[in-house]
């Protein structure tokens, strides 16, 4: 018998950054861990963020999370914390030397894919190392999903 899993209530995506696939070429990705104060953790199990437009940078050897939107929390009161201040990322000194060296590339940028809590209940940060796309890449990667939905309609109707 195959047993359905119920989804983990700690194990959830809060932000993710669809548009980020689309503009940038993801190279490679990496988990890196965020230094948050309490009231952002509550926002954040509230699924109250925003990584659109934000990106992350190698400044003084520390890893930053820049302009990332996190709602302050209504309990919060005189304990909020700003909406967009800068977050340190946790890795490893191995791990941001690499990054710092990918950056430093023509055209190399980090790019935060989703925030989201893992099964201990962390809340981390799913970081790529991307390179943006052109203009003709994106209407070529456009052309290519339109495809891939058209095949499975004509898959469907058929059979």
């Amino acid at each position: 018998m195959s047993q359905v899993r119920k989804a983990d209530p700690n194990n959830r995506t809060v932000a993710e950054n669809r548009k980020a696939r689309f503009s940038y070429e993801v190279l490679d990705t990496i988990e890196t861990g965020l230094v948050l104060t309490g009231t952002e953790v509550k926002s954040l199990r509230q699924g109250q963020a925003n990584i659109q437009e934000s990106y992350a940078s190698v400044e003084d050897g520390e890893l930053w999370l820049i302009n990332s939107y996190l709602p302050e929390y209504l309990q919060g009161n005189r304990f909020n914390h700003e909406p967009r201040r800068r977050r340190k990322l946790l890795v490893s000194r191995r791990e941001r030397a690499r990054l710092a060296q990918s950056v430093e590339r023509e055209g190399m940028t980090l790019i935060p894919l989703k925030i989201y809590f893992n099964d201990r209940g962390r809340a981390k940060l799913l970081l790529a190392i991307a390179r943006g796309k052109k203009l003709h890449d994106k209407r070529e990667t456009e052309k290519k999903r339109d495809w891939a939905r058209e095949k499975s309609r004509l898959l469907k109707e058929r059979g």
